[in-house]
């Protein structure tokens, strides 16, 4: 395309600019009729003097807020909170839709494929001279699974994302469309009456969040994104690989990228989640995914009107058309309508069957109810043959193949649901079992060879360990409840509904092997078979959970019973990372270090017992917790640790992020099937940085480590300063989740679970998680080995993958910090003494962070080498700062006894609207 007709980078971000504008001038004038000009004036005046402090670090600037809050007026208040937290999600709104616009004009000027789509990845692959087979053979044994996770921070009501959805909706008609001036009139009403419902929507859930509300929540991006975008991705690829393809031949592709989710199926530490609100769980999906597949079906049996005097039909075709119950004389000569009318019958007894309630309109005739969703998907392509065959690939690859596909994607139980339990757990259920069948083995008391002894012997039986007639304690009934639904669910929707078993806080060969007996129990596990019809995954979560897994399944895959039961799940064996508790435990650089030691130990022990390894990534959404762009990430991973297959957490407000907006949620699905195929095909599985590289991150962690621990763990009184600084107290009143912040009723750092741990610290604007003991430690280095020290550094960072993502992360999250915001939560402690000594160190630390890492990245300034993170940032900053201030203010009032309803809920408020402008902040 000519250069001149296509905007330069000053130019383009020009429609991001005027949205934003619009959005927030709509805004505005709603605040200004709903609550008057006064209210309006005084949210101007805040945000104006907050964008002072923080430019300027104005000290006048400072004090003229700090009165302006003080004496904010009760009735003020939330009108005031609200109104920031709806410029910042409106902002984010635009922004989104901006990716989108710019993705677009990229595709019409026929610029190079971006890098993260499947075009790019492609583009390397042809060039690095892979093969077809090769490329076929990735596909044929690929497996990438996103899982979406409930989130205990998770702030946003499903009201508030419909609002925010339809929002985006109408900015996108007007970039697509050619409005008229009048249809421009229109469009922006629409989107006023859009912001004032968002407006006079209430923004916080009345009562404290359930798990059904969560599988509730979950399921709405299948109907935002999922269930559609899903197909449409899948028809792109094959096309695009049909073209590249040497042998004219359509390519057909296994349905490699499914989902997964926790929703529902994770009671680690959860006592709401049962065996009833698994079922439910279940059910409600496939509610989903029913109500999906009868309205599509219905709308192309509206279309597919042939005559068959017109066209020649396939014998099986019309055997399927015959064979329906429908019979009108209107429709006689149309066997695909007939047929497809016969699937639509054939769905709704199925959906009957499953106990469901289905949508639309009631067939009005008996059918036989599928046995399952094979016999479905047989159906479909009997009529998808038939058009090939007889009529025009153009009809077949229509609406038919997307549904095909959905089929195949999402069977008859839309997303496989994992679940999760403590090691802890499972021991003593086993214990009660053993007990209750062989009084005196006090399993409990047995160390880790015992253990494994008495669990292999009890696994050679087929012999039950639980009886009826026994009287168990409410865990163990519980655990078994469990493991009984499972069975139950995978005879109903089919084996794929749940196959995953977690095991957290996995730090033996025996917790893996309880696992093995409890699902035993109910058949899930027949040894004499050496069958196993569920994964039993360990969870390698604290630093020494991750320096012992490599042993760990040595040893394990040496016992010949587990060897064969992996070999019954296609010779593959999957490790979950746990990246939250690791960071909590020892920090960001000695986290993400253990984790990729942990990697490289494991791809050699699972080497050298010839099983696959698929890595299960449990990423949060924050830096501190392993979050960061996907596709960087899943690039540095160690060679030989993307084969072909990967699954990966994608929680909290981070779900609705990526995937509330279709568009977005498809290029970020793309993203993770991108990268999975260059981490796959395009790595060198024996390439390794260079030695002197392993042993600078040895002692750069060791020394990283030290100084967060001393901070964290050794530091007297840290604890009081970590309460009374952020609003972790006050987070255990938000309706946001169905879990406690904390394992158990103590204040203790160690028993605080880690993602209101990070959310906390991202709330006050400290991030301290996701960068503090980096700037000790290279200090620390490079006093050591002096200037060639920090060279060493920067080669690191500019040959190495893995070291280059660490630091990119870490520029995003003290980008996102605020230090002289976060002086202002400081102030909150009520010990003098304590809090200036901890805050000072804090600064310090920031202060000597940043300098080392614009040192090793040769940048002038954050976010230098990212300018879409810059602009975000910048743009989000004027509505974000002014929640930070107004929040301190009122936690002040709260926690000096000011009981006002209006107080607490303006506090609450405040946390939410946060969380939504930081977008990855637990």
């Amino acid at each position: 395309m000519n250069s001149q007709n296509f905007p330069s980078d000053q130019d383009k971000d020009t429609p991001l600019r005027d949205d934003t504008r619009m959005l927030g001038r709509i805004l505005g004038n709603t605040v200004r009729q709903q609550e008057g000009a006064e209210v309006f004036d005084l949210i101007e005046r805040i945000r104006q003097t907050s964008v002072r402090f923080h430019r300027d670090d104005d000290l006048e600037a400072r004090h003229e807020l700090e009165g302006m809050l003080k004496e904010l007026a009760r009735e003020n208040t939330l009108n005031v909170v609200r109104a920031f937290s709806y410029f910042s999600q409106l902002s984010n709104i635009a922004e989104d839709e901006h990716h989108v616009r710019r993705s677009r004009a990229h595709l019409r000027a026929g610029s190079a494929p971006r890098e993260g789509s499947m075009a790019h990845a492609l583009n390397l692959a042809a060039h690095a001279g892979i093969s077809e087979a090769q490329l076929k053979a990735f596909f044929d044994t690929a497996m990438i699974r996103p899982v979406l996770t409930a989130h205990p921070t998770e702030v946003q009501r499903k009201s508030i994302l419909t609002c925010q959805l339809r929002i985006a909706q109408l900015l996108d008609e007007r970039d697509r469309v050619q409005l008229t001036p009048e249809e421009q009139d229109d469009n922006e009403e629409a989107i006023s009456r859009e912001i004032l419902l968002l407006w006079e929507t209430r923004m916080l859930r009345l009562t404290k969040l359930s798990v059904i509300d969560e599988v509730a929540n979950g399921l709405s991006f299948y109907d935002y994104t999922f269930l559609r975008e899903l197909p449409r991705l899948y028809g792109r690829l094959e096309d695009m690989l049909s073209v590249r393809s040497t042998s004219g031949e359509h390519i057909d592709l296994p349905s490699f990228l499914r989902m997964g989710s926790w929703i529902g199926g994770d009671r680690d530490g959860n006592p709401f989640v049962t065996a009833d609100i698994l079922r439910q769980a279940l059910k409600m999906q496939a509610q989903t995914l029913f109500n999906f597949y009868l309205d599509d079906i219905s709308r192309l049996a509206s279309r597919l009107s042939l005559s068959s005097g017109l066209v020649a039909v396939s014998p099986a075709l019309q055997a399927l058309a015959d064979s329906s119950p429908h019979r009108s004389a209107h429709t006689e000569d149309e066997p695909y309508r007939r047929a497809l009318r016969g699937v639509y019958a054939r769905l709704w007894a199925t959906a009957l069957h499953f106990g469901l309630q289905p949508t639309g309109r009631n067939p009005g005739v008996a059918a036989d109810v599928y046995p399952g969703a094979e016999a479905f998907r047989a159906d479909l392509d009997v009529i998808h043959d038939s058009l090939l065959q007889y009529t025009s690939p153009a009809l077949a690859h229509g609406k038919l193949r997307e549904i095909q596909r959905a089929a195949h994607v999402f069977g008859f139980h839309l997303a496989s649901i994992d679940v999760r339990q403590n090691s802890d757990v499972h021991e003593r259920t086993v214990a009660e079992l053993l007990e209750a069948v062989h009084p005196g083995t006090a399993y409990l008391a047995q160390d880790e060879e015992g253990r494994i002894a008495i669990l292999l012997q009890e696994l050679a039986t087929p012999r039950p360990l639980a009886s009826p007639c026994v009287s168990y304690s409410e865990e163990t009934s519980g655990e078994l409840a469990i493991f009984r639904a499972i069975a139950e669910a995978q005879r109903t929707y089919g084996k794929c509904c749940v196959q995953n078993a977690i095991i957290s806080k996995t730090d033996g060969v025996s917790d893996m092997l309880e696992l093995a007996v409890l699902l035993k129990e109910v058949g899930l596990l027949r040894p004499h078979e050496a069958a196993l019809d569920i994964n039993i995954i360990p969870l390698f979560e604290t630093i020494g959970d991750l320096q012992n897994a490599a042993g760990i399944m040595d040893r394990i895959f040496s016992i010949p019973a587990f060897r064969a039961w992996v070999s019954s799940r296609d010779e593959a064996q999957e490790c979950m990372l746990g990246y939250s508790d690791s960071n909590k435990d020892g920090g960001f650089l000695t986290s993400g270090w253990e984790l990729y030691k942990a990697e490289i130990q494991l791809i050699g022990v699972f080497k050298k017992h010839g099983v696959r390894l698929r890595l299960f990534h449990g990423r949060g959404g924050s830096v501190g917790r392993g979050g960061g762009p996907s596709y960087q990430a899943i690039l540095a991973q160690p060679g030989g640790a993307v084969q072909g297959q990967i699954r990966l957490t994608e929680q909290g407000e981070v779900i609705a992020s990526k995937y509330s907006n279709p568009e977005v949620g498809r290029r970020n699905l793309e993203v993770l099937a991108a990268a999975t195929l260059e981490a796959t095909l395009l790595a060198h599985p024996e390439a390794a940085p260079r030695p002197e590289y392993l042993e600078t991150m040895d002692e750069l962690s060791d020394f990283a480590f030290k100084a967060y621990r001393n901070l964290v763990y050794e530091t007297p009184g840290f604890e009081t300063y970590f309460w009374e600084s952020t609003v972790i107290s006050e987070i255990a009143n938000l309706n946001i989740g169905s879990r406690p912040a904390s394992r158990k009723k103590s204040t203790a750092i160690d028993d605080l679970r880690a993602i209101p741990w990070v959310f906390s610290w991202a709330q006050s604007r400290v991030m301290l998680p996701g960068w503090y003991g980096f700037g000790a430690a290279v200090k620390a280095y490079v006093a050591k080995h002096g200037e060639t020290g920090m060279q060493r550094l920067q080669a690191m960072h500019s040959e190495w993958s893995f070291f280059a993502t660490q630091l990119a992360n870490m520029d995003m999250v003290l980008a996102k910090s605020d230090i002289a915001i976060a002086s202002r939560y400081a102030e909150l402690v009520q010990d003098e003494a304590l809090r200036n000594a901890i805050f000072s160190r804090i600064k310090a630390e920031w202060e000597s962070t940043l300098e080392v890492l614009l040192s090793i990245t040769g940048q002038k300034e954050l976010t230098e080498g990212n300018p879409l993170l810059a602009r975000s940032i910048r743009n989000r900053l004027p509505y974000l700062n002014p929640l930070n201030h107004v929040q301190v203010e009122l936690l002040h009032r709260y926690r000096e006894g000011d009981s006002d309803d209006r107080v607490r809920r303006g506090i609450l408020l405040s946390i939410n609207g946060v969380a939504a402008g930081l977008r990855n902040s637990g």
